[in-house]
């Protein structure tokens, strides 16, 4: 938080404390985006200090070394005293001050928001004042040498998407990055790859945005890869930074389940597998593709049996009472489509509880790496998986041995994956399935497929989950 953040909060503090609490706001622990959470926790922590001031008995000076404090008839002499007090009697006053502070420190942002939109308007901005001086370093540098590939998003409101899609784009190819970037007034989502030493100016670059400038190194997940693991570099502006099919002006980010940091997540799922079978109010749920759950997830969970996210709302839809009065543990690749699917989620109103992995599996695999997820990662790039266990949970589609490595069916016009192992690979065996292996045999690549995903893959699986009602 900067140092304005501190400010507009002193100010936000400073309020009476007598008239806040007057407003009377229901007492709920707040569900809301990772990027808030630093903001909720300070105004805890400085609502706490609040309170505790309001109670300096009138008659003493705040910075008198005889300071006592008055509280509920009682007389109390020495700081840690006033605290314990006051945390163990009070906790429902100050988490409704909290949250009264906090909400109107967001009234304040987005009033500060609308005033850069205008100003934003008013005023060209030049893109390249965003970008880091790289003077010192040689392309060398930006060529060669360790890479890696990272995986972010932010959840912010951007007046401008085409504003920040043309810093992105050339910021990624001033750094010389690979990848994709999708950028939306709801915030950015990306996954790019390239030298260390680019990646390390990448994160410098957004964390000191006017913008991004919420974002901290550890909302960045890494892991070994390169500019070599994208064909390209794609920035673009999008309705969605994930496309769940809902519109996010109807559905907001800030209706997420609560996070749960990897720690806590491990315990849930650790407390939920010593149940067993007998376990029957909580669902651990996996958000992802099929084919993502297929070669790595955590054990005991529910996975659907769907192609992409924008077919997860219909998903729920049709299981609202499988999610009715239950405890809902969701977690996806990275923590994104967790945000927009708790939301969903909870906007039915059928759950007890959602709450989601912050991070996703790529921090709990950092921490856990013999954890409960076993098997690979799936990644939206050329390496396809990433591990940390040597668990494998797949088998080939031929011949049933082991195997979770992924390739593109060989056929053309398809562009499923397929699990075959490398025996089988060598006996021809190379498509996603026997249609797309026989429909390939002899035919020359078309640049516009007209029977794309035409195949046994697909046919067995609806293209929307309504086809199959």
């Amino acid at each position: 938080m900067t140092t304005d953040d501190v400010m507009a909060c002193d100010e936000l503090i400073n309020i009476d404390v007598d008239t806040i609490a007057s407003h009377g706001f229901k007492q709920e622990k707040p569900q809301f985006s990772a990027t808030l959470r630093r903001y909720y926790s300070f105004c805890k922590r400085r609502t706490f200090g609040t309170f505790v001031a309001s109670k300096i008995a009138s008659c003493h000076e705040a910075e008198s070394p005889t300071t006592v404090w008055n509280c509920c008839g009682q007389t109390f002499k020495e700081p840690p005293s006033i605290h314990k007090h006051v945390a163990r009697t009070h906790d429902t006053d100050i988490q409704k001050l909290t949250k009264s502070t906090f909400e109107i420190l967001l009234s304040v942002n987005e009033k500060e928001a609308a005033s850069q939109q205008q100003s934003t308007e008013k005023e060209p901005v030049d893109i390249f004042s965003w970008i880091p001086d790289t003077s010192h370093i040689t392309d060398d540098q930006l060529h060669n040498g360790p890479g890696e590939v990272l995986l972010l998003y932010c959840y912010c409101q951007l007046a401008d998407p085409p504003l920040i899609c043309a810093w992105q784009k050339a910021l990624c190819e001033k750094l010389q990055l690979t990848g994709k970037v999708r950028v939306a007034t709801e915030g950015i989502n990306g996954t790019v790859g390239g030298t260390k030493v680019a990646t390390d100016l990448y994160i410098k670059a957004m964390c000191s945005h006017p913008i991004f400038k919420i974002m901290e190194k550890e909302d960045f997940k890494t892991s070994d890869g390169g500019a070599e693991c994208f064909s390209n570099l794609r920035v673009g502006v999008y309705k969605e930074i994930v496309p769940m099919g809902v519109d996010p002006d109807a559905l907001s980010y800030r209706l997420a389940g609560a996070h749960l940091e990897p720690e806590e997540f491990h315990k849930e799922v650790e407390a939920l597998l010593s149940k067993g079978d007998s376990c029957n109010d909580t669902i651990l749920l996996d958000c992802r593709n099929f084919y993502e759950s297929k070669i790595g997830q955590f054990s005991q969970c529910l996975a659907p049996n769907i192609r992409k996210f924008s077919y997860f709302p219909d998903y729920v839809d049709q299981n609202l009472d499988l999610f009715r009065d239950k405890k809902v543990l969701m977690y996806c690749t990275g923590g994104i489509r967790c945000e927009r699917g708790s939301a969903y989620l909870r906007s039915k109103d059928v759950c007890k509880d959602v709450y989601q992995l912050k991070g996703g599996i790529h921090k709990y695999m950092e921490q856990f790496p013999e954890g409960f997820y076993r098997g690979k990662l799936f990644v939206f790039d050329e390496r396809y998986a990433i591990s940390s266990n040597s668990d494998i949970i797949s088998e080939c589609r031929y011949c049933g041995s082991p195997w979770d490595q992924y390739q593109l069916c060989s056929t053309h016009f398809c562009c499923q994956l397929v699990l075959s192992c490398s025996a089988c690979r060598q006996g021809g065996h190379t498509a996603c399935c026997p249609t797309c292996q026989t429909k390939g045999q002899g035919e020359e690549p078309s640049a516009t497929p007209t029977q794309r995903e035409e195949c046994e893959c697909t046919d067995g699986r609806p293209r929307i989950p309504q086809d199959a009602l």
